[in-house]
């Protein structure tokens, strides 16, 4: 991609985390940022994630590797279980970025259905460049698929941007 262009990715982090550590392994978040730029021209890469106070290293460190986090206060469900749910911010920080001609293109990372609405908003705009999916093909939303949008999987990438295991992002592995 050529540096004069201005993409922009727009990431659900939950989606992201739980699609590739359902596949097995971890993400080098250091390093799928740097993809982000040398494949899709990614200048600003907004990770859409719940805020939950003792990952603030984490937070930190996701920082650090050149993400534009947008977080969310959870809440816990009936279990205790965290939910951020950050989709409704993720669809309007890129329309509203679409609408003031923000950015050239856009990058989604998420797998799931609820954004079908945006991609086909973006594809209408001739906005939208790829949504990359964190899950296999067949956990991919078919509702995303229906828009016609290209898709590429994040596990075709896994030799490039897996986490070696000596590495450890700070509470990669849920620990404080």
């Amino acid at each position: 991609m050529k540096s004069k262009e201005n993409n922009f990715a727009y990431i659900d982090g939950a989606n992201l985390h739980k699609g590739v550590m359902g596949l097995g392994w971890n993400l080098d978040y250091k390093r799928f940022r740097v993809w982000l730029s040398e494949k899709y021209g990614i200048r600003t890469a907004y990770l859409f994630i719940g805020l939950i106070p003792k990952y603030k290293e984490l937070y930190k460190y996701l920082q650090e590797c050149g993400f534009t986090l947008v977080s969310k206060e959870v809440i816990y469900d009936g279990d205790g279980k965290p939910k951020g749910n950050c989709d409704a911010d993720l669809v309007l920080q890129a329309t509203s970025d679409a609408y003031e001609n923000k950015f050239d293109k856009a990058v989604l990372v998420a797998s799931d259905g609820d954004y079908a609405g945006l991609v086909k908003f973006l594809l209408e705009k001739q906005k939208l460049s790829i949504v990359l999916s964190p899950h296999f093909k067949d956990k991919c939303s078919i509702l995303l698929k229906r828009t016609g949008v290209k898709i590429a999987y994040i596990d075709d990438q896994r030799s490039h941007l897996e986490l070696a295991q000596k590495e450890k992002a700070p509470n990669a592995d849920g620990t404080a």
